[in-house]
This record gives C-alpha cells, sequence and structure tokens, in this order.
C-alpha cells in the first residue's frame, strides 16, 4: 500500500485487505524503492503531492513508482484507484490522461460499471457485461486519448470498466465526469496493471452501500493463488 504526501484512501484499502479479506498487507513510504516480498502494489485515492501541477503529476516521477518498472516487468499485479490511476498514466504505465471533469465540479456519487474485459487478474472472476456498483470521489476523472490510442485500447481489449446504467447500457447519461468512451478503467496491454476512477475499497463491506468492490480484489487473489505466486511468500 503506496503512501505518498496527500494520499487519504491508503487506510480503507489496508482496512480491507487486512480486516475483510484476511490477507496480509504493509504501507509502503513513497521513497521506498525495495519491492521484492509483495505480490500487488495498491496506488490509493488521494491527493498526492497537493496535485500540483497536474493530479499524479509529481507523484508519477516518486522513487516507488520508479522501482514499478522493474515490479511490473516481473509480472507484479499494480492497482491504481483514483488518484492512483492519474499516477499510472504520468509515470507512462498506462496510455492517456485524466483531466478536469467536464462539469468541472467534484463528483462524490455511486456508478454503475460495466465489464468488458474479463481476462486481467483482477476480473478474471467476473462475467463479460456483468454491472458493479462503486462509487467515485474525483474532480479530474475524465479519461482522455488520441483516436489512435483509443483504436488500440479497443484493439487489444485493454479497456476493462465503462460507465453504465444499471441495466448495463452505455450511455452519455450515465457518464459521471465526460470520459472518451465511457472509461472507467483500462489495463496494460500485459494485463497486469489496471486504473480505474472508481474506489472498490469504499465498496467492500454491506453496511457501507454495496460488496462489488471485493470483487476485484477475490478475483486477484484466485490469480495469484492460481500461478503459485501467493503460496511462496
Amino acid at each position: 500500500m503506496v503512501v505518498f504526501p496527500g494520499t487519504w484512501s491508503d487506510c480503507d484499502f489496508h482496512y480491507v485487505i487486512s480486516e475483510v479479506l484476511h490477507q496480509p498487507v504493509k504501507y509502503v513510504w513513497h521513497r521506498d524503492r525495495d519491492l521484492q516480498d509483495l505480490d500487488c502494489v495498491v496506488l490509493p485515492g488521494g491527493f498526492s503531492y497537493g496535485d500540483y501541477l497536474r493530479a499524479g503529476a509529481v507523484a508519477g516521477r516518486s522513487p516507488v513508482v520508479g522501482a514499478l518498472r522493474e515490479f511490473v516487468a516481473q509480472g507484479g499485479s499494480v492497482l491504481g484507484s483514483c488518484n492512483g490511476f492519474q499516477i499510472l498514466c504520468e509515470a507512462g504505465f498506462l496510455p492517456g490522461a485524466l483531466t478536469r471533469n467536464e462539469c468541472l465540479q467534484y463528483r462524490c456519487q455511486s456508478t454503475h460499471l460495466v465489464v468488458d474485459n474479463t481476462e486481467t487478474p483482477f476480473t478474471r472472476g467476473l462475467r463479460p457485461g456483468q454491472v458493479l456498483t462503486m462509487p467515485i470521489s474525483h474532480g479530474e476523472g475524465k479519461y482522455y486519448a488520441e483516436p489512435e490510442t483509443l483504436r488500440e485500447l479497443k484493439a487489444r481489449n485493454q479497456i476493462v470498466f465503462r460507465y453504465a446504467t444499471a441495466d448495463g447500457r452505455v450511455t452519455k447519461a450515465a457518464n459521471p465526469n465526460g470520459s472518451l468512451e465511457n472509461i472507467a478503467g483500462i489495463v496494460n496491454p500485459e494485463g497486469n496493471v489496471l486504473g480505474l476512477m472508481p474506489h472498490p475499497e469504499r465498496a467492500a463491506e454491506s453496511a457501507i452501500g454495496g460488496t462489488d468492490g471485493l470483487l476485484l480484489f477475490q478475483s486477484l487473489l484466485g490469480s495469484l493463488v492460481e500461478d503459485g505466486s501467493f503460496l511462496k511468500r
């Protein structure tokens, strides 16, 4: 669980992993470079470095993010939510950028997501077309990419989640921030780096509104156990 100055969802993620899923988890300070004993690195939401310059711009050049390159190259999984997604784009792990919401307002609300790609470690337990409900909380969540990049994302099946209606229809009205193609989450070509604007850690207990976010964590755990990496820890 990476912590930057200004991070604010790290404790929520830590709680879900340790208290809900009962899995080992530790905090990693943004200046650390040692990721050798980890199966997955989480870049949580917040306002890293106060969102100076652009959201995620400074964090994307921090020592721990630099160490992620070798971690990812060796097959390690990375999950970036909200500010974490912005950081992954700024650092070049994922294409495109997260820009100011089309409405020019900060949006904190529940959203529906339709699952487009179930061939990643994070979505292997889901069904194509399945609709999940998770909250968003951001002012810069409008996904943008050049037309050629969008074509590549679709051709390579890198679009994982799209904002949709409760019955799975991808419509303009269901898009809370103006993201191109209603994109809410994407992966790298290898599938081991996922960035999404919604907060799965805030949809992990029925007492706070739902448990759809747990499905991502459970899918990842299943993937780690299946390939044997988790059992070696």
